[in-house]
């Protein structure tokens, strides 16, 4: 029984041990750009699925004197942080691409020529996703300021050169618009957005729309990107 008890928790605390590498090295190997930011995700991924696998079969033999409650330890810590994001992460709708006019979405320029973007097709994906972000963002609408739309640009312009994170792309004065792309701190996804600046009556009206690269769904960040930088105009 007793080298029965010292197997148990061997395997329990190497799955557990595993669990927690694969959950750090993943995001560490994605944010110093030693693997793509997907690869990087699904190491992520994977140990957080192997913290669940390990602490459940801890918990099973430790209540039948199989495996000790430390062994266990390390493996329900990656479950616990796990679980803890996949419920966060239910909280947002499917979509990875957020506009603020749903009726003419503005149109990515220079995105189409990035690396990431070859082969995609980074049109607007239609009725479903305006739905899902009606939703779910409410307030993620157009822009107005009381200001000339030379005025309006000039603004928006010099507000996106201090975005954190962010790299212009492509600016046009004349047609009133810049597109670039944003990078995320932990694994460098990248998303693209375009901004896009037109008379409004007695002033101007600002679009922005802002698309992930990869994944389905994407946590609220692009939502946030535009509350965040139409805040800063504001």
């Amino acid at each position: 029984m007793a080298h029965s008890g010292s197997s148990g928790s061997s395997w329990t605390l190497r799955l557990g041990i595993g669990a927690v590498a694969a959950f750090v090295i993943g995001p560490l190997l994605a944010h110093f750009s030693i693997v793509p930011p997907r690869i990087g995700f699904v190491i992520f991924d994977l140990g957080g699925l192997l913290g669940v696998i390990a602490a459940v079969v801890g918990i099973i033999g430790a209540l039948r004197g199989r495996a000790s409650w430390g062994a266990v330890a390390p493996g329900a810590v990656v479950a616990a942080a796990f679980l803890g994001l996949a419920v966060n992460a239910a909280k947002y709708p499917p979509i990875n691409d957020i506009t603020t006019d749903l009726d003419e979405p503005p149109v990515f320029t220079s995105a189409k020529n990035a690396p990431g973007n070859a082969g995609r097709d980074l049109r607007y994906p239609g009725s479903s996703f305006a739905e899902q972000q009606r939703a779910a963002y409410p307030k993620i609408v157009n822009l107005l300021l009381p200001l000339s739309p030379d005025e309006a640009y000039r603004r928006v312009l010099s507000a996106a050169r201090t975005m954190p994170d962010w790299e212009i792309v492509s600016t046009d004065d004349s047609g009133k618009w810049l597109d670039g792309a944003a990078t995320s701190w932990l694994f460098r996804f990248q998303d693209d957005f375009v901004i896009e600046v037109r008379p409004q009556d007695n002033g101007s009206q600002v679009r922005m729309r802002s698309k992930s690269r990869d994944g389905k769904s994407d946590l609220g960040a692009n939502a946030k990107r535009i509350e965040e930088f139409f805040a800063k105009l504001r």
